[in-house]
């Protein structure tokens, strides 16, 4: 019994590997977006600011199936975005493994995004403003002085993000479907055991899967995170 339980199958193997590439991938791409909104909300005033805020985080208040519907108008083969990409690169990316990663990263990327500004948030712009006074370009202050002080919240913001598209659920299947091998990421495979008489066992090992990553990447970002704050303040 407690061999089977920590027993991986083909089925749970082939859910978890593909977890973790959507993970990192959605995480990947969204990071370059999140951490330059983030810029531009922290540090900019703009007419409209209040209204581009709520759009951004609007993934964290509607319900996932939503977004996934959202993302199938827009990315499906005659949606769109959707058209245009099979058109230009013959790329589709609906009812695939990249539209789990991007249905993962439209889902999670508040959660990214509001970590980033908030520990943008509390970076003196002083010390910007004296870089920009030694001739140091937007760009350079940007780069050497923004976002080391911020790499805090950056941090904490892959984890979260991270974490958060591991568990996605509504927007992968409503978008991509549930695949197997292709979208069936770890959440479409327990919804898929639960389903299927006789899969507890299954489900379990699913389930604890899924908590021991979850964690492991909390337990990861508090590590990273208390590393980068002790060599950012040189502590």
């Amino acid at each position: 019994m407690g061999d089977a339980l920590f027993t991986l199958s083909a089925f749970e193997t082939e859910a978890l590997l593909l977890s973790l590439r959507v993970a990192v991938w959605a995480v990947l791409g969204s990071l370059p977006f999140a951490i330059g909104f983030a810029w531009l909300l922290s540090r900019k005033e703009f007419w409209g600011k209040s209204a581009l805020n709520a759009v951004l985080h609007l993934p964290l208040v509607v319900p996932p199936v939503v977004v996934g519907y959202g993302l199938l108008v827009l990315f499906g083969r005659n949606g769109p975005l959707g058209k245009w990409l099979l058109d230009t690169f013959g790329v589709s990316v609906a009812f695939s493994w990249k539209g789990a990663a991007i249905a993962a990263a439209v889902v999670s990327f508040p959660l990214m995004l509001r970590a980033i500004k908030l520990s943008m948030d509390a970076v003196d712009e002083r010390l910007e403003f004296v870089a920009h006074t030694l001739g140091a370009s937007r760009w350079k202050v940007l780069r050497t002085v923004t976002i080391p002080l911020t790499m805090p919240g950056i941090v904490a913001g892959i984890a979260l993000s991270f974490a958060r598209c591991l568990g996605e659920f509504g927007a992968t299947i409503t978008f991509v479907a549930n695949i197997p091998g292709e979208t069936r990421t770890l959440p479409l495979a327990l919804y898929t055991a639960i389903n299927s008489p006789g899969a507890e066992m299954q489900a379990g090992r699913i389930v604890l899967i899924s908590v021991v990553l979850a964690l492991g990447a909390l337990a990861l970002s508090e590590i990273a995170a208390h590393r980068v704050t002790k060599a950012v303040h040189g502590i």
